[in-house]
């Protein structure tokens, strides 16, 4: 295996996403916001418009916000809550339109609060990752409920693409 392959293993062994508890509790203007996720995710999501040096950035934050994937900010700023919708988006948008993330989050809400839901696909999207950049298999998942199964399914498609992306199509995202 070549070192640049390694070196894109290292990188994915080592990605992870702010847990709830790891959102700032204090609430953001919109350029705090776009530096925060930037900072998590400017190497794992692709830049639409090839004219933006940032992954992300306001007018994708207000379209979201226009379209009502995520709630209006309070006083032109933006909660944990925002910032967790936004770190999903931003990953999800990379291989599902925004209707059906719309629909997916709305899923996840269902069934458990914002914050459990957060930190729910956290945790099977950076296993999902590491998985996926192992050649690992899932375990069984017999007793897992629709919800969480939905939610494996999901991240496996984002981990899949990564995978290709990074190891058989060489693309920096940044």
């Amino acid at each position: 295996m070549s070192s640049s392959i390694l070196n894109r293993e290292n990188e994915i062994t080592d990605f992870h996403l702010p847990h709830w508890k790891d959102i700032p509790d204090i609430d953001l203007y919109l350029d705090q916001v776009i530096s925060f996720l930037e900072k998590y995710l400017s190497n794992y999501v692709e830049n639409d418009n090839e004219k933006e040096t940032n992954c992300i950035t306001k007018t994708m934050v207000n379209n979201y916000v226009k379209h009502k994937v995520i709630k209006p900010p309070i006083n032109k700023k933006y909660n944990r809550e925002h910032i967790a919708y936004l770190i999903v988006i931003f990953i999800l948008k990379q291989v599902y339109s925004i209707n059906d993330i719309k629909q997916l989050i709305q899923l996840a809400i269902e069934t458990s609060s914002v914050e459990q839901a957060y930190n729910q696909f956290c945790f099977e999207l950076q296993k999902s990752l590491l998985y996926t950049f192992q050649g690992k298999a899932y375990s069984n998942s017999k007793n897992m409920s629709q919800e969480r199964y939905i939610l494996r399914n999901v991240v496996q498609t984002y981990a899949s693409k990564l995978y290709a992306l990074k190891i058989y199509l060489h693309r920096n995202l940044t």
